[in-house]
């Protein structure tokens, strides 16, 4: 059996190293023009850890990250609302929390594939199947045929988008800048934390190497000119009424290190499965970053696939096995971490207040117990 996997992200390659690792020819097709280890900091749970280590590559990626303990949830002066314990939820999975910069994740993915299974400068705009085969068509170069074929090009997926040309992307409200830089002391040990105001959201995590990732969300509408292309100063001014050490962090972070991106979901959809196309990642299920879930949950994606095809010879049912896996499960995930974003960026003061002055009161039982789901994932 031959598969083609289309997009070299996190989902592509893990998925590709899940299925060579059960002997199954697997050739991804990437648009970048070479392997770019770019991005900037992402979170990895420990359901998504536990999925790793199912693979034999969770040592390894560990070794990358930095262990995480405890969320920190603060007001605009820096009051703690609710501390979130992650002890409990690593208990049960027996893996950690961790923070690890994306192209680390990516480069480890890389080294645990065969030589020669990425091919680059292959972008792909079109695909058609029949009976017997999907082929996929290039923007240059040859087309390629193979039993099936894995979209697992993002949210912005032309795969997806020929499916289903009702799927686009949708936009959460609001646009965040995302930057990387040295700790100097400034971020406690094994700690993330998020200061929520009316003006804008910031967050800020622990990284290996004595690094800092951040976050800087502010409410606006979509693709705003406004806030295109500003300089560090330019966004650290947009968080000034922040505790100091936020508008500092950005101020200091070199411009090359900062990303700017429009928050996007897409409406959870109801199939992954399309004859011999499978939708995997963000391509099926982009979620808002709010969870910490996008890199996890396309993990999940990939050795759930690699299962099915372990535990069923029909190759049909190994495809309904991940649709049933994973459909509901993502969708899930889709909606509370659009609620938990809308609930933190909110702009009305009244309504902010009476936020904060409530939630230290919601017991951190009833938050955990919301979600157990992650943790309590089956993959096999």
């Amino acid at each position: 059996m031959k598969i083609a996997i289309i997009g070299g992200g996190i989902g592509g390659l893990c998925t590709a190293v899940t299925l060579q690792k059960q002997g199954i020819l697997v050739q991804v097709y990437d648009s970048a023009p070479s392997f770019r280890p770019v991005g900037a900091g992402i979170g990895i749970g420990s359901n998504a850890m536990q999925a790793l280590m199912d693979i034999g590559i969770g040592n390894d990626v560990f070794a990358n990250g930095y262990e995480l303990h405890s969320l920190v949830l603060q007001n605009e002066k820096g009051k703690p609302l609710k501390v979130a314990s992650f002890s409990d939820f690593s208990k049960r999975s027996g893996q950690k929390n961790i923070t690890i910069h994306r192209g680390d994740l990516h480069r480890t993915l890389m080294d645990a594939l065969a030589p020669g299974t990425v091919q680059y400068g292959k972008k792909c705009v079109f695909v058609e199947q029949d009976t017997e085969k999907v082929t996929a068509f290039f923007e240059e170069g040859t087309p390629i045929s193979a039993d099936f074929l894995i979209a697992a090009d993002g949210i912005h997926s032309p795969i997806r988008q020929k499916l289903l040309p009702e799927s686009k992307p949708r936009y959460a409200g609001y646009t965040c800048w995302r930057g990387i830089t040295d700790n100097n002391g400034r971020v406690e040990e094994y700690t993330s934390s998020e200061l929520w105001s009316t003006k804008g959201r910031f967050g800020i995590a622990p990284m290996k190497g004595g690094r800092i990732y951040w976050f800087a969300c502010i409410n606006s509408t979509a693709r705003n000119p406004l806030y295109q292309n500003l300089s560090p100063a330019n966004i650290a001014q947009l968080f000034d009424h922040l505790p100091k050490y936020v508008p500092d962090i950005i101020a200091n972070t070199s411009l090359e290190h900062i990303l700017h991106h429009d928050i996007l979901d897409i409406k959870p959809l109801r199939r992954f499965v399309y004859g011999k196309i499978v939708l995997l990642g963000d391509a099926a299920h982009a979620t808002t970053p709010n969870m910490g879930q996008g890199a996890g949950q396309a993990i999940e994606d990939a050795i759930v696939l690699g299962n099915g095809f372990k535990r069923f010879k029909d190759p049909q049912k190994a495809l309904k096995f991940y649709e049933d896996k994973r459909v509901a499960r993502t969708a899930k995930v889709i909606r509370l971490s659009r609620q938990i974003g809308a609930a933190a960026q909110i702009r009305s003061r009244p309504l902010a207040a009476a936020r904060d002055f409530l939630f230290p009161f919601v017991p951190s039982k009833l938050l955990q117990q919301r979600l157990k789901f992650l943790y309590d994932v089956e993959l096999e």
